[in-house]
């Protein structure tokens, strides 16, 4: 199976470079190699590489910079979705893309599914949404996947930023008044790699299975918490509870509005996969134990 893995240097294509490799040849083009802001540049590496897998786990995440960087954020996140699509559709070839929490608005008081209305209240979630409905539109074979609060060993996340700071400072001020889903990134890349094992032949997956079985799905940790009880659980139950103050987010202001609740519901994956996702916290230890997490700003 040829495999195209559009973002392998990112937290979750660094692991998808692991999780995908023994299904397959897996190319992993650089950024130098693969502007996601030219067409023409990604239509190239597509035909190039002749993938009948393409997983696109790049993005513009900088949430808070979007609200002012709206053009190339909608250019990463939407355009080059949609020439992904139909390239994929040209190539019959199978597209993985993932999205975000931040395509909700917040206000629901449980978890969200995959059928509630999206509503985005940033430049990030918006152009998040607009790159799902690009891959809609078109309907090649795809999976969409839903994630959250991404944290790892690499690049830039809470995990990393909490610990870096608290090297710093002796007290944490972090925000209580929002909910979410915390994320490892092999999580993602295991349950990946699972979702392509269901399908394979000689080729590349079964499209009659991505037909099927395809569509939108969230994909997170199971349970919920907050940035607050987040960080707490990084520093360990002593030190956490120690050193890490609650504050409301009107102390702590951002150019980009965050959902006060953007929970992912996904028992769908499990019910119509058989993928089981643990809990955030056995994530969070097992991602502790794998090691010391470094930082890297080559992002």
């Amino acid at each position: 199976m040829r495999i195209l893995l559009i973002g392998g240097e990112g937290q979750v294509g660094w692991e998808l470079r692991r999780t995908l490799a023994p299904l397959g040849t897996v190319h992993a083009p650089l950024r130098s190699d693969l502007d996601l802001e030219s067409a023409d540049s990604i239509i190239r590496v597509v035909r190039e590489t002749r993938a009948r897998l393409i997983v696109n786990a790049a993005a513009y995440t900088a949430v808070d910079k979007a609200e002012t960087d709206v053009g190339t954020a909608t250019r990463v996140n939407a355009d080059a979705v949609g020439v992904l699509a139909e390239e994929a559709k040209r190539g019959s070839a199978v597209l993985i893309h993932y999205s975000t929490d931040y395509v909700f608005d917040g206000n629901k008081a449980v978890p969200y599914t995959e059928t509630d209305e999206p509503d985005p209240i940033n430049v990030y979630g918006r152009t998040k949404l607009l790159g799902e409905q690009r891959i809609e539109e078109v309907n090649p074979l795809h999976l969409i996947l839903r994630t959250s609060w991404v944290y790892g060993s690499r690049g830039r996340n809470f995990l990393l930023t909490i610990r870096k700071l608290a090297s710093e400072r002796s007290v944490l001020k972090v925000v209580n008044d929002q909910t979410g889903c915390p994320t490892w990134c092999r999580l993602i890349a295991e349950a990946t790699a699972q979702v392509v094992a269901m399908s394979p032949t000689a080729q590349g997956p079964d499209p009659d299975w991505f037909q099927e079985n395809g569509g939108l799905y969230h994909l997170s940790a199971q349970g919920s918490t907050t940035w607050y009880e987040f960080a707490r659980a990084i520093l360990g139950d002593d030190e956490g509870h120690a050193r890490v103050k609650a504050i409301p987010s009107a102390e702590y202001p951002t150019p980009a509005r965050r959902p006060r609740n953007s929970a992912l519901d996904s028992r769908r994956i499990q019910r119509q996969l058989g993928i089981a996702l643990p809990d955030w916290r056995v994530c969070l230890a097992l991602c502790t134990e794998d090691g010391p997490a470094k930082a890297s700003f080559d992002r």
